[in-house]
């Protein structure tokens, strides 16, 4: 860890001793894990304060962790076919608070000390909603519509809070963990009607196994090419 690393933790833990649930030193790069109702006002100081001056948020993402630490392909035998691989589930239980399933992340950038800051505000499942940063970062503005386009996160206050990739009569959130690979319909153009349709989706989800081959010829050195033949 970094000296500037190090002394950037040291000030926000000292600033926000009183709204941080956690503060993270991984990598060489600070988390803070704040709660919602703290977030806009926490924001307004990293970017207004000199010792801060986090004035650029460069990314804005949602998560959903309703599976987190669940790992299906996880074994520590090898196999020469690979189909051994992922038969049966792992049924390793899930160690992330099942109450807290969705978050935001904001990535934060100080151009003045050239440092960067990541914030993590999770929210409710039931009703997943936090304040809309827009206000102080005029970039989260796409950000937040692509977040609730994708994972239903609702930004409170936000100017033009609608879809940005789907369609907007789409239904659904496609990066929730509990969304059909397939999707739930599927569009054509009926050349009868003369227009786009929605029907039914007719796909069949296939399930696939990653295969691992042993032997490949593209690899092979020279040596091994010779005792082959």
């Amino acid at each position: 860890m970094t000296d500037s690393t190090a002394n950037l933790a040291a000030k926000l833990g000292e600033r926000f001793s009183n709204e941080l649930i956690h503060c993270i030193t991984d990598r060489d790069q600070v988390t803070l894990v704040l709660a919602a109702d703290d977030l806009l006002s926490v924001c307004k100081v990293l970017r207004d304060d000199e010792q801060f001056a986090f004035t650029q948020l460069s990314d804005l993402c949602g998560v959903d962790y309703s599976t987190y630490g669940q790992v299906d392909w996880s074994t520590q035998e090898t196999t020469s076919t690979g189909f051994s691989r992922g038969r049966q589930g792992n049924d390793q239980e899930n160690s992330h608070n099942t109450n807290e399933r969705y978050a935001v992340v904001y990535h934060l950038l100080s151009i003045n000390h050239n440092i960067r800051l990541r914030l993590r505000c999770y929210v409710s499942d039931e009703y997943p909603r936090v304040a809309s940063v827009s206000g102080i970062w005029s970039s989260a503005d796409w950000f937040e519509r692509e977040a609730f386009d994708l994972f239903g996160i609702l930004f409170e206050g936000h100017p033009d809070l609608r879809r940005i990739l789907t369609d907007y009569g789409f239904i659904g959130h496609p990066f929730r963990k509990d969304f059909p690979l397939e999707g739930n319909v599927e569009v054509r153009y009926d050349p009868d009607k003369k227009r786009v349709v929605y029907e039914p989706v007719t796909i069949t989800n296939r399930v696939l196994v990653p295969r691992v081959i042993r032997d490949d010829n593209r690899f092979a050195t020279p040596a091994e090419e010779q005792n082959d033949a």
